[in-house]
């Protein structure tokens, strides 16, 4: 709910009248809340505001730390340690060996590297003369992967270790018309058709690079791309420039991180959130544990996932001061706090692509941000949860054709204002996938806001609370899911007419699993022989968050009267067969096939590891 007339009045003259502490407090009780986030957002503002002035970029702070401590450790991994010279060494013989290749500012090399600190290195080296670099994700495989290389208009392909990445590369290997560089292979030989990417480590230089090699770089030169899954069903490479990667960098302050703390991120190096914790370690000089895949059993010996783990004594000791993370349920929250001990913790909303981010440094349970009257009126561009029609799927607009604030408790659609640099560029490629973005006219005549595609609600003390996705994604294993994507995929085969996919909840989970209704060709049944078809194939062509745990078959696809798929009752119906006549079948990992969802083995399921 926005602030009354009265509200606003006061919020707007306060400063000039000098209006004391106290007497905000009683004026607005919700202001108290306001003050720590305001001192952190000054504090790290000015930082961000200092180092972009003197001209450092992201790399730039990583060279400092490097040259303030060179014998620290930076990263951690598997018992061994890698300090700040030795990574700014390996960097800058990949600095060289791009040099050698012809690479320069405004190129794009792009890189499927696992969580290892060749992955780190590679992309510090590659930042040094100015080269954005495209993270790919190490689950795409086929045409996801092809496009996500393509779009990003790479010069050059890196391929980590691992014989699951070769394998995703060789299959698009002879669509790709760009160098493709294997780590992983030693002293020997590369395959035909492949160049080996340590033989040439190996011989590089590790002399410094000179500033003046990226001396053209600016607050609007890419710095990477993280990719996004949306309703395109392909990934999108959202824009991270220099400019986003320094605030970035300030990041893990929001926790008090400082430098002798140790980082440890669960996520791929891919992902915007691993990205966040790797730029703050590299600004403040600090030190970051890196695992190859997250593992509930190792967390704490060496918060989603971890409950499900049987507890331990070792759960409660241990010298952790905040865990930093986004989508914690409040009943996850509570549960993982309590069990494990933990000080603090923060959350935070945002999008790789967004204009705007929320955090709760207050330790409210389960809110994910602020969304204050005296916050919204702080960002620069304005923030906001508008109404939204979830039949349109649209936001709701009032005869003028504005959209309206929601009232607390009331679920709605974040957006946030989009500043003039943007210029409606969230992603590299065609600006009609940038336009679906933005919405126009939302409150005056020519305003345009980021459209997050998240329904939030908030409470009356405006802290806001992540509800749900809208329209064409879920969440699920903490990554996005495109139901496009996974349609495609499954009317691919042909025997299947149509599929309507959409997540549902699982008790015990955080975001939604896959679900699909299928709608078969005429005369086709789903036999046993169809159904281990369908299981091989998702497995074949999605990674494995992205493949759907329970199907349904109905007799004819559901849709609006403008032909799209319905959604909303099949979401609400999920998959109980006591309620549902719909044959139903779920993804049996020890049958490796889908089998019949019934009464008998609904409880099962339930209790099994999803």
């Amino acid at each position: 709910m926005p602030p009354s007339g009265k509200e606003a009045a006061l919020l707007g003259v306060g400063g000039a009248v000098g209006v004391s502490l106290a007497a905000w407090r009683t004026l607005f009780p919700w202001i108290g809340y306001d003050l720590p986030i305001l001192k952190l957002g000054r504090k790290y503002g000015k930082k961000t505001m200092a180092d972009a002035l003197s001209g450092n970029f992201l790399v730039d702070l990583f060279e400092i730390s490097a040259k303030n401590n060179p014998k620290k450790p930076f990263i951690i991994f598997q018992d061994r340690i890698f300090t700040y010279e030795f990574m700014n060494e390996q960097a800058c013989r990949v600095a060289n060996i791009a040099l050698q290749m012809g690479l320069k500012l405004g190129d794009t090399v792009a890189i499927l590297v696992s969580n290892e600190p060749a992955f780190v290195w590679t992309f510090l080296g590659l930042q040094k003369i100015g080269v954005a670099v495209a993270l790919l994700n190490t689950n795409n495989k086929h045409k996801p992967l092809l496009h996500s290389i393509e779009i990003s208009e790479a010069k050059v392909l890196i391929v980590g270790q691992g014989s699951d990445l070769f394998h995703n590369v060789e299959d698009i290997k002879q669509e790709l018309p760009i160098p493709v560089y294997l780590m992983g292979t030693g002293i020997g030989e590369a395959p035909v058709g492949y160049q080996s990417w340590d033989q040439l480590m190996l011989s590089a230089p590790h002399a410094e690079i000179s500033r003046t090699m990226r001396s053209e770089m600016n607050l609007l030169t890419p710095c990477c791309y993280i990719y996004t899954s949306g309703t395109t069903g392909l990934p999108k490479p959202a824009i991270i420039s220099q400019t986003k990667a320094l605030g970035m960098s300030k990041f893990l302050y929001l926790g008090g991180l400082e430098h002798d703390d140790i980082v440890y991120t669960v996520t791929p190096l891919y992902h915007s959130a691993a990205i966040l914790a790797l730029f703050t370690t590299m600004d403040c000089g600090s030190t970051m544990l890196l695992r190859t895949k997250f593992s509930a059993h190792h967390y704490f010996e060496d918060c989603r996932y971890l409950l499900a783990v049987p507890e331990h004594p070792k759960d409660r000791v241990h010298k952790i001061k905040v865990a930093l993370g986004n989508g914690l349920r409040k009943d996850i929250w509570e549960k993982f706090r309590d069990r494990f001990n933990i000080p603090q913790i923060v959350e935070f909303f945002g999008a790789s692509e967004g204009t705007a981010a929320t955090f709760n440094v207050n330790g409210r349970v389960g809110a994910c941000g602020r969304l204050s009257p005296l916050l919204s009126k702080l960002h620069p561009s304005g923030m906001a949860i508008v109404k939204y029609d979830r039949l349109k799927d649209a936001p709701y607009r009032d005869k003028n054709n504005r959209c309206l604030p929601v009232d607390f408790g009331e679920p709605g659609l974040f957006i946030a204002g989009i500043p003039e640099y943007y210029k409606d560029k969230f992603y590299k490629g065609p600006q009609e996938v940038n336009e679906k973005k933005v919405l126009r006219n939302v409150f005056k005549d020519g305003d345009s806001f980021f459209n997050f595609g998240d329904l939030m609600y908030m409470d009356k003390d405006y802290f806001i609370y992540f509800q749900d996705r809208v329209g064409d994604t879920f969440r699920w294993k903490g990554e996005n899911v495109s139901t496009n994507e996974v349609a495609n995929i499954l009317t691919s085969m042909d025997f299947v007419h149509d599929a309507n996919v959409y997540g549902v909840t699982v008790p015990g989970h955080d975001g939604r699993a896959g679900m699909a209704a299928l709608h078969l060709n005429e005369s086709e049944k789903l036999t046993k022989e169809r159904l281990k078809q369908i299981h091989d194939h998702c497995f074949k062509n999605l990674p494995s968050y992205a493949r759907p745990l329970f199907l349904r078959l109905e007799e004819q696809t559901r849709v609006t009267v403008t032909f799209k798929q319905h959604k909303v009752d099949l979401v609400k119906e999920g998959y109980d067969p006591s309620i549902i006549s719909d044959p139903l079948y779920y993804l049996s990992n020890d049958a490796k096939t889908y089998v019949p969802l019934d009464a008998s083995s609904f409880g099962s399921v339930l209790k099994s590891r999803l």
